[in-house]
């Protein structure tokens, strides 16, 4: 699976969230306007040179950026991942995924993959009991479809606060819980741990649960293989960056990272090879 952002993806959102136009890149970096935006446009860079001047000015690392651009870097595929399953969906083409996290015979949603049909069907089919639907924020494609879900099992939906406008259609109130920092939720024998990651949105929240084969945190949009989702509002930009590198540089390095888009990664795979990180 190719990665989630592409250099001129990366761009754009360092850009945005430091507030710059092209001129001010262009003031920054030396390089002229038009090939600035080239390389917003898909262009890839001239040389070597370019790309140094634009980690420089965009506070990007580097080595990384030269990783995934001229190294065509990927991550390791990831193992089998037993008691998790992988939903698959796509919004107007645009492919996202959600998961089910079961043990037990209990199970938890972790978003909808905008495909709330393909969710039902395995729970049916493995019989599971859905005893609740963790969103990591409130966007559509991961959170459309919950009404359907809901028709069908009424169970507790978990959302950062300010996130909860975002959502086209709103469950009860008495089934929507604000999860604070660090709050558990139980899962036949296994935890979830709840994790305050704003950035992408105000409200963002990523997973973490200690699988009996490892660590695995399902992180929506917060981050991705090699690149991090668009902070939204762009004020966020700089709490976006507080949570890539300190709630999940924190988990095990070992730690599968789950996106909502792209290859699942690890923690220690994310250190080494995102630009977004700083320099160890």
């Amino acid at each position: 699976m190719p990665l989630e952002d592409d250099l001129c993806d990366i761009i754009k959102k360092a850009r945005g969230g430091l507030h710059l136009s092209v001129g001010d890149v262009a003031r920054l970096t030396g390089l002229p306007g038009a090939d600035i935006s080239a390389l917003e446009r898909g262009d890839q860079p001239r040389d070597r040179a370019e790309l140094r001047a634009l980690a420089a000015a965009l506070g990007l690392r580097l080595a990384a950026l030269e990783q995934i651009v001229l190294e065509k870097w990927l991550p390791r595929p990831l193992p089998s991942m037993p008691g998790i399953e992988t939903v698959h969906g796509e919004i107007g083409g645009y492919p996202v995924k959600g998961y089910i996290v079961h043990d037990s015979g209990e199970a938890v949603l972790i978003d909808t993959a905008y495909n709330a049909d393909a969710m039902i069907e395995i729970l049916e089919a493995r019989r599971l009991q859905p005893i609740g639907i963790c969103l990591t924020h409130g966007h559509a494609d991961h959170a459309e479809g919950i009404e359907k879900i809901m028709n069908r099992w009424p169970v507790p939906v978990y959302l950062g606060a300010d996130d909860r406008s975002l959502l086209h259609w709103q469950p009860a109130e008495s089934l929507m819980t604000a999860p604070s920092p660090g709050r558990t939720i139980p899962v036949g024998s296994l935890t979830l741990r709840c994790l305050a990651t704003p950035g992408h949105t105000p409200g963002g929240l990523c997973y973490a649960v200690e699988m009996p084969w490892g660590s695995v945190c399902f992180v929506g949009d917060t981050i991705f293989a090699g690149s991090i989702g668009r902070s939204n509002p762009s004020q966020l930009y700089r709490a976006h960056l507080e949570s890539v590198r300190r709630q999940l540089a924190s988990l095990p390095q070992d730690c599968l990272l789950l996106p909502g888009h792209g290859p699942g990664t690890t923690v220690r795979e994310e250190l080494e090879h995102n630009p977004f990180y700083p320099a160890q």
